[in-house]
């Protein structure tokens, strides 16, 4: 049985790596969550401060949850399955235009013990991540539209890939988690912050 994620020392150092990352570019973080049913949220929000650069989460453990809050179409659903990476990808995609934010990561996967099948057997977890102006290295990647983000119109580009863990329903999870925001890390851009708006000198007139 997997510890506790309060207790899980990676997920805390790589919470920390994002939050630092996030706070750099000014980016806020929106989740979309069905396997892991809030984890990577409250993994988040472990962090004392995470309101500055965590925006909300999704928990849409159900087909109907999925469409409704986050907009992904049921056609989609039922022609590719909960967990595939359409799904995931439109998750992902659905987060970031629904919380208008920046950067988005979408997790939508077989914990088990049950519910597996010969080509989604228990331990399947699709992944999806929207993240600005980032090059994913092995993984598929898609521009979205312009998000305006802060007053910016940031283009957001869609990364996905499936990941099969072993271990049972817990192990499974965490798993999820560790890799949800590992592979997050890697993808967000390492480019300088936006440098800040100066301030009008004293007594000067805006233009």
């Amino acid at each position: 049985m997997a510890a506790p994620l309060s207790h899980d020392a990676e997920v805390a150092a790589l919470v920390e790596a994002l939050a630092q990352r996030l706070l750099a570019q000014g980016w806020m973080l929106v989740t979309a969550e069905s396997c892991t049913g809030g984890l990577i949220a409250a993994a988040c929000t472990e962090l004392a401060g995470s309101s500055h650069w965590f925006e909300r989460g999704f928990v849409t453990y159900s087909n109907a949850a999925k469409a409704q809050m986050l907009g992904v179409d049921a056609a989609l659903i039922a022609a590719h399955g909960a967990v595939s990476e359409p799904v995931a990808r439109a998750m992902a995609q659905g987060a970031v235009q629904h919380a208008s934010v920046a950067v988005s990561l979408a997790v939508t996967g077989v914990a088990g013990p049950g519910g597996g099948s010969a080509d989604k057997p228990v331990g399947t977890v699709w992944f999806a991540w929207a993240v600005p102006d980032a090059a994913a290295t092995g993984a598929r990647t898609d521009a979205l539209a312009p998000q305006p983000v802060q007053g910016l119109h940031l283009h957001p580009h869609l990364h996905s890939e499936v990941q099969h863990f072993a271990g049972d329903r817990a192990a499974v999870r965490q798993a999820t988690v560790r890799h949800s925001l590992r592979r997050l890390l890697a993808l967000l851009p390492l480019m300088p912050p936006l440098p800040p708006v100066p301030p009008l000198l004293s007594g000067a007139k805006a233009p």
